[in-house]
């Protein structure tokens, strides 16, 4: 398609030709001259046709921006062809102009042509609580860059005023780019601390370059301070329903995952007598479906920014609120599907890791709803021709259901035998596994993820009814969509523990093979759950299995990887090394394997590093050396950066490394007691003291009992199988770590008294 002359006339029949036409959007986008053309005319327009004296440059500049906006709605292609064009600096470098602040229609039009180029990025980046969707590569990096422009602090200071603008129009559509666009905490930075440059200004006169106040005392001492927020809440208390339907969107993109936001909404009363989530939690009630929806997503992404914060404090009255909204959506029969889908998305972000309000959303009755909305609008019969002429609103809703099944029976086992047993679920999700849409085929594998987290499920349901091995096929094609591909690992990650009955049948099938050619891909996640797959392979292994799976692992590759520079790569391998010395079988192999020098500066390194998570790994490898032979035992003292490396992981402030370090040397000194004088002289004994000082272990020792090596923290070696859906939740360490350590280092102490063991044997 090729326009010849840009007119007012010709833009606008240009215009209902593209509206709902992809296939003249397709032709449209790919005239790359013509698109260049049409970007260029919201700020050089052409000279209105002496044939139409009505035209004027900017009617021309607002069709122009009106074909764009089309255009983004459609396809990649199209949107990449405008990126290209640089359509979106264009449009901010219109609205920069003074002229356009005068003209309400070309403002209203350049805000909503800003804000749809900015939504349809974001769709291609993707959201956290949203649809999967399938692009290229390039197109993801190219909306990377392009939105990661509208967050620089000049663009900001073009489009955020206009959040304050007399035209309804134009500061709804900047409310909707934030609550549509802001995905990463630099976006949320950038839009919370942005002040107009007139205010900025005060703050840099009335403050030294050291006294900078950070948000929380901006918002509550302050007129000048969280600017965003205060417009933002003062939205939300109008009587336009869709004005508060945009602010509470653009509150919650804002709140979500920021701690700092989430208290200043909880505590702080801006632009109103009460703190923000009491407005919020009151528009839940809303007789509107849209607002009670966007009001809820805001409530959850406020409670559980700060919940993450501060865990243990969770806010369950308004949690359940929540889930009462959203239980209501799910199950009425002539709600919306689209107003069901976003009910699924805000349940998903609730419950995500948060084992509490999973347990309160199933008591409530939202696994019911769940499962009977995603039966109706999945027929198990002819699964082949679901594509066939079917809506895409039924399509993002499987995926969305299913998502949210996959979230709120993570934890608790009960859940996830009813999703198999009592709502029989297993049929439809195994069909799921192979539909076209990749949403709807990465939901399913995070609900076998999921469930495979029992092993009671494991060895009935997914077994028996071939999911499992389903899943399998999934995890082994090669030109699978690489999330689909991540998830599916995540669920082989459980399926190759000791106790499952598909480990020798995936072994035998090519697993190990294909899970080293899935380790040379450059993905962390998947390089990960890689690592986290072979570490639950060894567990409880037999030496055949250890030998296979390090054939084709390397002893050479495990002792690069552990001195990774990725602590997460660190931590899995020296897991691999916890696992494959459970035994003094597998103790001596990796001493044969890897040498005396090298198996020690990976203990070193492991010690050394400044994430608990990896010396906790490293002591628990100690703690299966100190088991094993006293030849195997002197490398900890050969080595002296061994035996200062825990002396000084002991005295430094590492609580989850500190329980099984302490049993490590408890079990050298009642196996070697030989070795007393060293423990000594390295200093051990005034930290034990210390350690028990600190945490009155001394006083408690009577009351809990001594540990017995077969029971202390090394004692039964101890393994970790389970494959959580986020890392940082992996591990959580025990607040009562300190306490536990402090009895074992009174045992400790004790067996370092001359007179229990003498002064040298």
């Amino acid at each position: 398609m090729t326009v010849r002359q840009i007119t007012v006339s010709s833009l606008k029949q240009l215009k209902n030709t593209v509206i709902g036409n992809p296939s003249a959007k397709l032709s449209l986008a790919r005239d790359s001259a013509f698109i260049h053309l049409l970007v260029s005319c919201l700020n050089h327009p052409t000279t209105p046709s002496t044939r139409e004296p009505q035209g004027s440059q900017d009617d021309i500049r607002i069709e122009a921006v009106h074909v764009i906006s089309s255009l983004a709605y459609g396809s990649e292609i199209t949107l990449s062809s405008l990126l290209r064009a640089n359509a979106h600096q264009e449009v901010v470098r219109a609205l920069a102009n003074p002229h356009a602040l005068h003209d309400p229609r070309l403002k209203a039009a350049l805000a909503r042509g800003l804000r749809v180029l900015a939504n349809s990025m974001a769709d291609v980046i993707g959201h956290s609580h949203g649809p999967i969707r399938a692009y290229t590569s390039e197109h993801l990096a190219e909306a990377k860059v392009a939105l990661s422009f509208l967050f620089e602090y000049e663009c900001l200071d073009v489009y955020i005023p206009l959040l304050d603008d007399s035209s309804p129009q134009t500061s709804l559509s900047i409310a909707q780019l934030i609550g549509a666009a802001v995905l990463t905490d630099a976006h949320r930075t950038a839009i919370i601390e942005w002040l107009p440059p007139p205010e900025r200004q005060k703050e840099v006169k009335n403050h030294r370059g050291w006294e900078k106040h950070d948000l929380i005392y901006q918002a509550a001492n302050g007129k000048y301070g969280a600017w965003v927020l205060r417009h933002l809440i003062g939205m939300i208390q109008r009587k336009d329903v869709k004005t508060q339907e945009v602010a509470l969107s653009a509150l919650g993109a804002l709140a979500m995952d920021n701690p700092t936001v989430a208290n200043i909404l909880i505590k702080t009363s801006l632009e109103a007598a009460v703190p923000a989530l009491n407005l919020v939690l009151a528009h839940a009630k809303s007789r509107v479906t849209s607002v009670q929806l966007a009001a809820s997503l805001c409530a959850t992404h406020i409670i559980r920014a700060q919940g993450n914060h501060h865990p243990g404090h969770s806010d369950r009255t308004t949690a359940l609120s929540v889930i009462q909204v959203v239980n209501r959506i799910l199950s009425s029969p002539s709600e919306q599907p689209q107003n069901q889908i976003k009910a699924c998305y805000t349940l998903y972000s609730l419950v995500r890791d948060e084992r509490d309000f999973c347990i309160e959303a199933a008591d409530y009755g939202v696994l019911a709803s769940l499962a009977s909305l995603v039966k109706s609008i999945t027929p198990l019969e002819n699964t082949c021709d679901w594509e066939i002429d079917e809506p895409e609103y039924r399509v993002g809703l499987r995926e969305a259901t299913l998502k949210a099944i996959a979230a709120i029976s993570l934890f608790d086992k009960v859940i996830k035998r009813e999703v198999a047993d009592t709502y029989d679920l297993m049929p439809i999700i195994q069909a799921c596994l192979t539909q076209k849409n990749v949403g709807v085929r990465c939901s399913a594998c995070h609900c076998l993820r999921s469930l495979s987290r029992d092993t009671a499920v494991v060895r009935t349901n997914i077994t028996d009814s071939g999911a499992g091995m389903a899943l399998y096929q999934v995890f082994k094609k090669e030109d699978e969509d690489v999330r689909v591909t991540a998830a599916s690992l995540a669920t082989v990650c459980n399926l190759v523990n000791d106790f499952s009955p598909l480990r020798s049948v995936m072994l035998e099938d090519g697993l190990l093979p294909r899970l080293m050619q899935l380790f040379g891909m450059e993905n962390q996640e998947i390089r990960v759950s890689v690592l986290w797959a072979i570490k639950n392979l060894l567990a409880k292994s037999v030496s055949r299995m250890k030998d296979t799976t390090m054939q084709h692992l390397g002893w050479s590759h495990l002792a690069e990887l552990a001195n990774d520079s990725d602590p997460e790569i660190q931590e899995q391998a020296f897991a691999i090394l916890r696992n494959l010395t459970e035994d003094e079988t597998g103790v001596s192999l990796v001493f044969e394997a890897m040498g005396d020098d090298t198996l020690a500066n990976c203990l070193s390194v492991g010690l050394d590093s400044p994430h608990e998570l990896v010396t906790r790994e490293t002591t628990y490898v100690l703690g299966n050396i100190a088991n094993s032979s006293r030849s195997q035992q002197d490398l900890i003292f050969t080595h002296p950066h061994i035996l200062d490396g825990m002396h000084h992981c002991l005295a430094d402030a590492r609580p989850g490394a500190r329980v099984p370090l302490v049993g490590c040397l408890l079990t050298l000194l009642r196996t070697n007691p030989r070795r007393k004088r060293d423990l000594v002289e390295a200093g051990f004994v005034s930290t034990l003291r210390h350690l028990c000082e600190r945490t009155g272990g001394g006083a408690s020792v009577g009351g809990i009992g001594s540990l017995t090596t077969g029971t202390s923290p090394v004692g039964p070696r101890q393994y970790m199988h389970l494959y959580h859906l986020h890392h940082p939740h992996r591990h959580m360490i025990c607040p009562e770590d300190d306490r536990d350590a402090a009895v074992v280092a009174k045992q400790v102490l004790d067996l370092m008294d001359p007179s229990t063991i003498g002064e040298m044997l």
